[in-house]
């Protein structure tokens, strides 16, 4: 039976045990982003809900909201924090209830690449696309030229 490392005795040990410790790294990352993501959650719904009439909104209004560039930067680092938090809580789940290591490997596995292929997706919507020319398109569709 392997035995277990010594716990830490007092904040010295306890800072010199845990520096290098990539967990405690996370952990931290996640509390500073967290608090990014709030603000960017609540600028989000100001000025998507609050700051305009919804009830006017429309495929122009999305477009040339969209066709900044500072929206652009803006929505993929919400979806970026978004994707990082949602993984982050679900790798603990993942710990939480797979015991054996080779099913929880799989599971991490399968969890960070279907978060690395959705936030690629999601980037890839965002940057890659004209938005305006898209909807000049859709328009000359529907009016029938």
């Amino acid at each position: 039976m392997a035995s277990r490392p010594a716990r830490p005795k007092n904040l010295r040990d306890a800072r010199d045990h845990y520096r290098t410790n990539g967990e405690l790294a996370w952990w931290v990352f996640m509390r500073i982003s967290g608090l990014f993501l709030v603000f960017l959650v609540f600028v989000h719904l100001f000025a998507n809900n609050i700051a305009i009439n919804v009830a006017t909104v429309d495929y122009d209004y999305v477009a040339s909201r969209l066709a900044r560039p500072t929206v652009k930067v803006f929505d993929s680092f919400l979806l970026g924090f978004a994707m990082l938090h949602g993984m982050n809580g679900l790798k603990m789940v993942i710990e939480d209830n797979f015991r054996r290591p080779g099913p929880r490997f799989w599971m991490k596995v399968t969890l960070y690449v279907v978060t690395a292929a959705v936030f690629i997706m999601g980037v890839i919507t965002l940057w890659a696309f004209s938005y305006q020319e898209m909807g000049d398109a859709v328009r000359n569709l529907t009016s029938g030229q």
